[in-house]
């Protein structure tokens, strides 16, 4: 039965052994060019976020990857700490407690999320692929639709093209528009549009673009 599961899930990915072979090459040469070019501004918002006194500088949380397999994700806190002291809380919720302008622009802006950097060189993301969900949110896309495991055939991503075009995924109808977002991406994907969404997302950062 799960041999069966895994050819069923296999089959759906557009990209060969080689081309993920070559995504992973890309993945690692990427991160570390962007960790080794950008450490001075990692650093200034880590020394700035500490001055604040909101909390650690860096957020870490218990995300689901590839195989369905947990791994520990990294990002600039950029909400009080008390945020969730009730419960997994979305983005709705989450906004109101960013306490100051800094951490505001970091998350508006998607640069909060430059920590997981170290999670793409580390394997356990890539650079372009499907956002990482806590099991806690998954469960409750599984009770609307049941496809949510095909999402584990791939590496999470830093960006994707949900992420461009979906923004933040802040009710159940945006989770379930981001995940039929990700199939197609899944059964349609290459290393051009790889590419391409690389590039889209870069676009969108350095002019300022809230995505």
């Amino acid at each position: 039965m799960e041999q069966k599961t895994t050819d069923m899930l296999n089959s759906h990915d557009a990209m060969n052994k080689t081309q993920r072979v070559v995504k992973r090459i890309i993945d690692i040469i990427g991160s570390a060019l962007a960790l080794a070019f950008l450490w001075p501004l990692l650093l200034v918002f880590v020394i700035m976020l500490k001055l604040q006194h909101n909390g650690s500088a860096i957020f870490s949380q218990e995300r689901i990857g590839k195989g369905g397999k947990p791994f520990t994700i990294y990002k600039f806190r950029t909400m009080n700490r008390d945020t969730e002291k009730d419960g997994p809380q979305l983005v709705p919720h989450a906004e109101g407690m960013a306490s100051t302008d800094l951490e505001r622009f970091l998350r508006d802006h998607h640069l909060d999320e430059l920590p997981q950097l170290w999670n793409v060189l580390c394997g356990d993301m890539s650079i372009v692929g499907p956002r990482p969900e806590r099991r806690f949110f998954i469960e409750k896309i599984m009770e609307m639709d049941d496809r949510y495991p095909l999402i584990y055939e791939m590496r999470p991503g830093l960006t994707s093209e949900a992420t461009l075009y979906n923004g933040y995924t802040d009710t159940m109808e945006k989770m379930l528009k981001r995940l039929d977002m990700d199939i197609h991406y899944l059964e349609t994907r290459s290393l051009t549009g790889d590419f391409k969404i690389m590039l889209n997302t870069a676009l969108s950062i350095i002019s300022g673009k809230k995505f």
